[in-house]
């Protein structure tokens, strides 16, 4: 008996791929800071009328990656020195507090963050500077998330697109510190490993610390 046709595969909703699209080269700076984005333009990219197009850009005002221009287009917000600092303290206040509860690490830990490190280096032979930053984030991530506090978790999470941003600007500047942070996340690691939450602490507070100068082009 011959086999039914596989069911075609269903796309997401137009304004989901919109959003996507528009996302994606926001976050890895394909779309950077300063670029006046048109509905037509984007109908026209994705291949969708220009409904969904104003539904995504509506969604993204909100997230705060544009700003809407009525019968103009939609300007993509570059990142501001107060967005930058106010990331780095965040994120330093999290992921120590984060780190020292992590110590002593668990091996399923441990594991994770050496698999990590060895993603993070084949992806910057690879060369893919978003997919260096999603990987060097999801890192810090893995070790706030052993915390074991969901609640802070889930406000770490809500700082994903503005490390990627981020992320991809200051390796863009500083193509050197690609290999930096490589090199800072196994002393990081190797610190977690000894057991060593005092040591962990200090090296993570210099590698997060020089992100604020790095994307403002202060030091190297």
């Amino acid at each position: 008996m011959p086999s039914a046709p596989a069911a075609p595969v269903k796309q997401p909703p137009a304004a989901d791929r919109v959003y996507s699209h528009i996302k994606e080269a926001v976050l890895d700076r394909r779309y950077e800071g300063g670029t006046l984005l048109t509905e037509g333009e984007l109908a026209e990219a994705v291949g969708v009328s220009r409904t969904p197009v104003r539904e995504a850009l509506l969604k993204l005002e909100v997230e705060g990656l544009i700003k809407l221009y009525p019968k103009k287009g939609a300007l993509v917000l570059a990142v501001s020195a107060q967005e930058i600092a106010d990331v780095v303290e965040t994120r330093l206040l999290v992921e120590e507090f984060a780190v020292r509860k992590a110590v002593p690490a668990s091996e399923r830990l441990i594991g994770r963050l050496e698999e990590l490190l060895e993603e993070h280096r084949q992806r910057a032979v690879d060369g893919d500077l978003a997919a260096v930053a999603v990987t060097d984030r999801t890192f810090h991530a893995e070790i706030v998330r052993h915390a074991g506090n969901d609640i802070l978790s889930k406000l770490y999470d809500q700082l994903r697109d503005r490390q990627l941003r981020m992320g991809v600007a200051v390796m863009e500047a500083h193509p050197d510190r690609i290999a930096k942070n490589i090199t800072e996340h196994a002393e990081l690691l190797e610190a977690i490993r000894s057991g060593d939450a005092d040591g962990a602490a200090q090296v993570l507070w210099r590698h997060v610390s020089r992100v604020k100068v790095l994307v403002r082009g202060e030091a190297r």
